[in-house]
């Protein structure tokens, strides 16, 4: 008697084609819709930033070795991997305000007798800031947060602080962009590279052509970085943003401004 057909819903060379790509697509937007239902997760903040940043207590180590190494070691290399460690230790103070603010905002919204969390931390799921805020969320008793996790090559690995039922590991930069806006009440943007921009940007886009409807305040953190990497004076007087598009961000510059700002606008 011969063996029965594999069903296609198990044949995995199939699902993993080309031709099934549309299955695939449909699953990473209906398995998270399924667990976020199922963990009664409806409203996020999301923090968004470089995945470059380390904590103080690394970046210090860093500066440490550096230092002993360029003393040892006399060169234009060792120089360099010391004032690179400088920088690092210097970033590493936003790496550090990411965990504190995502700990005042997991705080904050639990409800009093911590049986329900009203906003939920959500970060890319990796290292960096995505690490600190899921960090600072870890830190509150009871405190959950989520973790929207990218297979790359490089750089991006699930940080050891999202809650495990709500860890998640996309394929598609696009679904895991939806799950980011799609639950979204706001979302607070660290300095990062292409990356973080590219988020920063589409958020932004999707407010300024009322693609999205909702109400979505966005903070940038750290307005000298921000105002140093984006010229948004210049976009104005030239006239390809106009002057009420600023109105879309919120600078903030500390924990505790960030924390007030959004407590407000979201309470």
């Amino acid at each position: 008697m011969s063996q029965a057909p594999e069903k296609a819903y198990k044949n995995l060379d199939f699902l993993n084609s080309a031709e099934a790509r549309i299955l695939r697509i449909l699953a990473e937007y209906l398995e998270p819709r399924v667990r976020f239902h199922k963990q009664d997760v409806e409203d996020t903040i999301v923090f968004f930033g470089s995945a470059r940043f380390v904590d103080r207590k690394a970046a210090q180590a860093t500066l440490d070795e550096a230092r002993v190494e360029l003393e040892k070691n006399p060169s234009s290399e060792t120089e360099l991997a010391k004032k690179q460690a400088e920088k690092r230790l210097e970033m590493a103070g936003y790496y550090e305000d990411a965990r504190t603010l995502a700990r005042m905002l997991t705080e904050w919204s639990l409800n009093d007798d911590r049986s329900a969390q009203r906003y939920l931390i959500a970060s890319g799921g990796g290292p960096g800031i995505m690490e600190a805020a899921n960090r600072g969320a870890s830190e509150v008793p009871d405190g959950r947060s989520i973790g929207l996790n990218i297979s790359i090559p490089f750089e991006q690995g699930s940080n050891p602080y999202i809650t495990d039922e709500l860890n998640f590991e996309f394929h598609y930069f696009f679904t895991r962009k939806f799950w980011f806006v799609y639950l979204a009440k706001a979302i607070v943007v660290f300095p990062g590279g292409f990356g973080t921009l590219d988020e920063l940007f589409e958020s932004l886009t999707l407010l300024q052509t009322h693609k999205m409807e909702k109400k979505m305040p966005i903070v940038l953190y750290g307005e000298s970085y921000w105002k140093s990497v984006v010229n948004f004076d210049s976009l104005i007087e030239n006239m390809t943003i106009s002057a009420r598009d600023m109105d879309l961000l919120y600078f903030a510059n500390t924990p505790d401004a960030a924390f007030e700002y959004l407590t407000k606008v979201l309470d």
